[in-house]
């Protein structure tokens, strides 16, 4: 019976995963379209700022997810600390919630970074495009911002439970 819910539970979460994949996809030739107009209406070096910041949104907002979730992960270990923990794994894990820490502290100055680079971007933009057309392109760093946390949020979740399931069905005689 718990099997069954948990191959449930996981169906669905993969369902949401593809409905997910599929509005990161119309983001993607959202960005994709939003792209071209800028290239037409801005100048070169404009462009590349542009370009800069939307590759980067991605890989910082992604690095912070990473270190946010294995900083998780860690804590969650260190809560499972007891008395027969050896002493070098305690000091393991110390090390890594430290080291962790800092890299995740690190991902958000350059979060912090890439927000006033936004708000450069936004102002170059601001010159060229309609009013519509910047409220677009608002709406597109937002939603590519969030489907990045969902997808990532899902990817956790369906880990979680496919590890659970598996525990189980190792666990059943």
């Amino acid at each position: 019976e718990l099997i069954s819910c948990l191959q449930s539970k996981l169906q669905r979460l993969w369902e949401e995963r593809e409905l997910v994949l599929a509005d990161a996809q119309k983001c993607s030739k959202q960005g994709e379209e939003l792209e071209v107009l800028v290239k037409q209406i801005c100048k070169p070096n404009e462009f590349e700022r542009y370009l800069m910041f939307i590759g980067d949104l991605e890989k910082v907002v992604s690095l912070l997810l990473c270190l946010s979730t294995r900083l998780a992960r860690v804590q969650n270990a260190m809560r499972r600390i007891d008395g027969n923990t050896d002493a070098e794994e305690k000091q393991s894990l110390s090390e890594r919630h430290k080291l962790l820490s800092r890299q995740r502290e690190d991902a958000k100055d350059l979060k912090e970074n890439l927000d006033r680079r936004e708000r450069v971007v936004s102002g170059i933009l601001a010159k060229y495009l309609t009013h519509q057309q910047l409220q677009d392109y608002r709406c597109f760093v937002q939603l590519k911002t969030s489907l990045l946390i969902e997808q990532k949020d899902l990817e956790e979740q369906i880990k979680f439970f496919e590890e659970q399931l598996e525990h189980l069905e190792q666990s059943i005689p």
